[in-house]
Formats: structure tokens, sequence, C-alpha cells
């Protein structure tokens, strides 16, 4: 049998990058001749890229965004963000712990997130968290990206992990509708980057805090599944 598996998304799941994301989000505005935004402003962007984020601050303000000046500012909102990894980006509270549990407890671990693949090695190399988990897969890993259900059961499959046995861990709609797509159970952060409540999506468990996040909650979640 293989072993059981948790299944994380990286931003505003494992790690707060909301810092940096806004100032590349603001570096790319400046650019583009629109008004910064906060972090008030930016919860109501964030949650499925840079691109969109742009989208969303031009929407807001009213400016036209031609398909060209879109691109621009999307790669310097990309150079600017690679460029300054890992900047002010830190595990959230108990993320560590929780790692470490599930380790001494004979899960195996991965990353499955819409952040590319490249810049989700550098930043969890930055941050020392690389050792943890089996597979690592982003949005350029495979030919689907989350919601497609694929994406984390292929990156169970690549972790060496058992999907029957499996828990996904997201703070976003995306990440729930994935988790649900594939037959598996799913805990969601309430902490994350998104602009609704985690519960309005139903996921299998809310949580607030990484300490609530158990090897006995997960044995629970798997076993209700099968």
């Amino acid at each position: 049998m293989s072993s059981p598996i948790i299944v994380f998304d990286l931003d505003g799941t494992l790690v707060d990058t909301a810092p940096d994301l806004l100032e590349s989000l603001n570096h790319s505005l400046g650019a583009g001749g629109v008004p910064h935004t906060d972090a008030t402003g930016f919860r109501s962007f964030v949650g499925h890229g840079g691109r969109v984020m742009i989208e969303r601050a031009f929407a807001a303000s009213r400016t036209p965004l031609p398909v060209a000046e879109h691109d621009r500012l999307f790669a310097l909102f990309i150079d600017h963000y690679g460029e300054n990894i890992p900047g002010k980006s830190l595990p959230y509270p108990g993320v560590l712990d929780a790692l470490d549990r599930f380790a001494d407890a004979g899960f195996l671990m991965a990353v499955c997130t819409n952040k590319t693949e490249g810049f989700s090695r550098k930043l969890l190399e930055a941050l020392d968290m690389t050792r943890y988990f089996a597979a690592i897969c982003g949005q350029d890993t495979f030919a689907f990206r989350k919601p497609d259900p694929r994406h984390l059961t292929e990156t169970i499959a690549m972790a060496g992990g058992d999907r029957d046995r499996a828990v996904m861990v997201g703070d976003s709609q995306t990440d729930i509708d994935t988790a649900k797509a594939a037959g598996i159970p799913v805990v969601a952060v309430d902490f994350g980057y998104t602009d609704r409540h985690a519960r309005e999506f139903e996921p299998s468990k809310i949580i607030s805090h990484f300490d609530e996040l158990t090897v006995a909650l997960a044995d629970k979640l798997i076993a209700a599944a099968n």
C-alpha cells in the first residue's frame, strides 16, 4: 500500500507571499500609470495570478487596458517578483510544526500550486522548505492546472502517494473545486487569498491556524472519504 499523502497549495496556504505580490503589483501599476493599491485593495484583486490582478486593478480605476499593455505590465510584474524572491514572504504560523508532524507520522507531502514550478521551487528553497516535499508541481509542470483535478492527482502520483489516502489543503475556491473534482477531501485555511470566505465553497474542514491541522484530522477525513 502506498503512503498517505497531504498536498498543499502554496501562496496563501503554506506561505504568506502577499507583501511581495503587492509590491510587484504596485511596480506594474506604477509603470502603467495606475494608482498603487494597498493590502485591502490587494485582497480584492488577488486569487488568479498576476495577470488577473493587473486586469482587476485597471478595472477598479476605470482605466482601459489594451492587450499589448497588459502583456507589458504582466512581464514587468513577473520580472520584479522573480528578482525579489523570497522578499518578505514567510511560512504561516504553525506551518513548519505541522509539516514535521506529518513527516513523523509517515505521510508523504507535496505542493500543487498555480504558481510556476520555477518560482515555487525558488521560494521554497529560499525558505528551506523543499526538504519536506516529494513533489512540487506548478502551473507549468503538466499540460493542465487547477481547477483541473488531474493537476492534483498527477501531483500525488509524482510524489508516490495514494490518491485514496490523500488530503488537499488550500485557501481558495480553485483549491476546493479541484479536490472535490478529484474525489479527495479538502481542508481550507480561512486566512488565505480570497475575497469570499472559504465556507462558501463547502470544503471538508476549515481551519484558522496550522495547529488545527493534525494527523488525526487527516486520518479522519481519509476514512470518511473511503
